[in-house]
């Protein structure tokens, strides 16, 4: 009987429309075990595709590049582009504690599944897929804050970790997806829309799934920081007694603090090498170690496969353990140990695939065991300040993660220019050089007299006498018969003028690119080592213990609160029964001043 008059005093009025169910999505009870997993599981699936969408792109970069006629620095300033206005969007979504999460992500889906499957690989040029590419960021932006929240709102702290490990598989998953598709499909489908079309039929299907089967809790459910399962009786109780909109007072100024802002900025450097990661691994292995665009996938897959074990296996464990500080030092550490030993590869070309793979797992294994940490950290040191801002808090580190990647992608232009030479014109400058092998040598080792002198008809006995002679200096020939067959294939099969002139403008430009590359990648590698570093003194500024026991002490301890909650609200509940004029707001006055969670540092 007190679960029915809570749940009718905290109901709002609901429309009667047939299709009213698609935007009134929210729930007046906290969900049982199995609907309650049913709903985390969707938002889950819902960022997977989300970021498969979003890194599609990655995989077939270069054919892109080639399609639309940008250059690979256009092609990156492009991300840039968007990551500045998904910074924004990300923003925006704060007010997702006022609009509720789960419509923003449903719309989103949809959004993003059309743009990906029909709108840009149909672009009609390039400004055309910069503003697809730009929408399809600013929702990408938005729904990296309400599907967090949503997460957050379903899973109580002292299983936070764990939870937020399935929801970092996200961007993880959606790498891996990407890698695993291109990687088994480009051979047999060379034209890069056949991957838009995949991923983006995946993301309509995705949509739909959404459409019916998300859901979120009430405002005044949400609002509440809930520690363990056996809270919800409480929090259902609270719920009548409190305001939404008094909840939110203080807006973005009460999360401007060290541990807000200094966490989120730390974790965004943390990340660099996950963002080249995610964009730029195929470049770089194409570039640097000449694989193929299906072996850079597959070598990739490696990194991301690990990514996502550790994050599940970590969040179980820090659940089970109930810290967080330990793993995000232990994880910053391996990660940038590897991170280390793979900025040292990049000028050895002969370092083969396994060794690759195997210092990639490594640093994915570091990364993810960190992150995963740091994302249960993150909210629950938001909830402390004000569980009922929790999309604002993670609207902060949206904004922040976005606007570091922009930098960063702005900076890695101006440090790393090799591969936009190599992208560029390394595949027209190689596949020339393929085409007419002898005829470039030839050409190459006469000198520019010579070469001006043999375009004449016919050549004088002066000027062929002095390329023979250049021809046996290089040791291209042995001998003036040698040679003269050398010349007579320049007049017989000769390079075209276009690719000569080709050749011309940026074979030395090639050239020096090959030399340069491994050396720059590595200055980008050495600049992620610092960044790792640069996050371990963050981790003491955010909430959470770093001794086992005492966390279990205070879970203990949260235990015995609740118990005594719960025998106040059935001693309320039964004297309300008793007296029919018993004032109901005494029940709420006590539920609320009942606390939950201890809002204390507990270091």
């Amino acid at each position: 009987m007190t679960r029915s008059t809570i749940e009718s005093a905290t109901r709002t009025a609901e429309g009667s429309g047939a299709l009213d169910w698609i935007w009134r999505r929210q729930l007046h009870r906290y969900p049982d075990t199995i609907p309650r997993y049913g709903y985390l599981l969707v938002t889950v699936l819902a960022t997977i595709v989300l970021y498969y969408e979003l890194y599609v792109q990655g995989a077939v970069v270069t054919k892109i590049v080639t399609d639309f006629g940008f250059t690979f620095t256009q092609f990156v300033w492009i991300s840039v582009l968007g990551n500045l206005v998904g910074a924004f969007g990300s923003l925006a979504a704060g007010l997702a504690d006022r609009w509720g999460r789960a419509n923003l992500v449903v719309a989103g889906l949809f959004v993003t599944g059309v743009i990906v499957f029909a709108g840009l690989p149909n672009s009609s040029g390039g400004p055309a897929w910069i503003v697809l590419f730009s929408v399809l960021s600013v929702t990408e932006g938005i729904m990296l804050v309400a599907t967090p929240a949503l997460i957050r709102d379903f899973s109580p702290q002292l299983g936070r970790a764990s939870a937020m490990g399935f929801w970092t598989m996200g961007p993880v998953l959606g790498s891996l997806i990407v890698t695993a598709v291109s990687s088994r499909t480009l051979d047999s489908h060379p034209d890069w829309r056949y991957q838009f079309h995949i991923c983006g039929a995946i993301g309509l299907v995705v949509a739909v799934i959404a459409l019916f089967g998300l859901r979120e809790l009430t405002p005044r459910l949400r609002d509440q920081l809930m520690v363990s399962l056996r809270d919800r009786q409480l929090i259902e109780a609270r719920a009548a007694g409190i305001d939404p909109e008094k909840a939110l007072h203080g807006g973005v100024r009460q999360f401007l603090k060290l541990e807000v802002v200094g966490s989120a900025f730390a974790i965004s450097m943390f990340l660099l090498f996950y963002y080249i990661a995610a964009g730029l691994f195929v470049v770089y292995f194409v570039t640097a170690f000449g694989y193929t665009e299906a072996r850079a996938n597959a070598l990739a897959n490696w990194y991301w496969g690990a990514d996502a074990l550790i994050l599940i296996t970590v969040g179980m464990l820090s659940d089970r353990l109930r810290v967080r500080k330990p793993f995000m030092v232990i994880g910053a550490i391996v990660s940038f140990c590897a991170t280390a030993v793979f900025a040292t590869l990049a000028t050895r070309p002969d370092t083969g695939y396994y060794t690759l793979a195997a210092v990639m797992t490594i640093g994915a294994a570091g990364s993810a065991c960190a992150y995963c940490a740091w994302m249960a950290a993150y909210t629950e040191t938001v909830e402390a300040r004000n569980p009922a801002a929790t999309a604002t808090g993670l609207a902060i580190f949206g904004w922040t993660v976005r606007m570091i990647i922009t930098a960063s992608l702005a900076a890695f232009t101006l440090v790393v220019t090799a591969p936009s030479t190599l992208v560029d014109h390394g595949p027209r400058v190689g596949a020339i050089a393929a085409t007419y092998p002898q005829q470039i040598a030839t050409l190459s080792a006469l000198s520019p007299e010579v070469r001006a002198g043999l375009s004449a008809t016919p050549p004088s006995e002066a000027v062929f006498g002095e390329a023979v002679e250049e021809l046996i200096t290089a040791k291209l020939a042995t001998d003036p018969l040698s040679a003269a067959a050398r010349l007579q294939q320049l007049a017989t099969q000769p390079v075209p003028p276009s690719d000569l002139a080709y050749l011309s403008a940026h074979s030395a430009d090639v050239v020096k690119a090959q030399k340069d590359n491994p050396k720059q990648w590595q200055s980008w590698w050495w600049v992620c080592c610092l960044a790792q570093l640069l996050f371990i003194p963050f981790i003491f500024v955010m909430r959470g213990r770093w001794s086992p026991s005492k966390a279990r002490q205070d879970a203990e301890r949260h235990e015995a609160m609740v118990l005594a909650g719960l025998a106040e609200l059935n001693r309320v509940g039964s004297a309300r029964n008793a007296h029919s004029s018993y004032d109901t707001s005494s029940l709420f006055s006590i539920t609320a001043s009942t606390p939950i969670a201890d809002g204390g540092d507990r270091r």
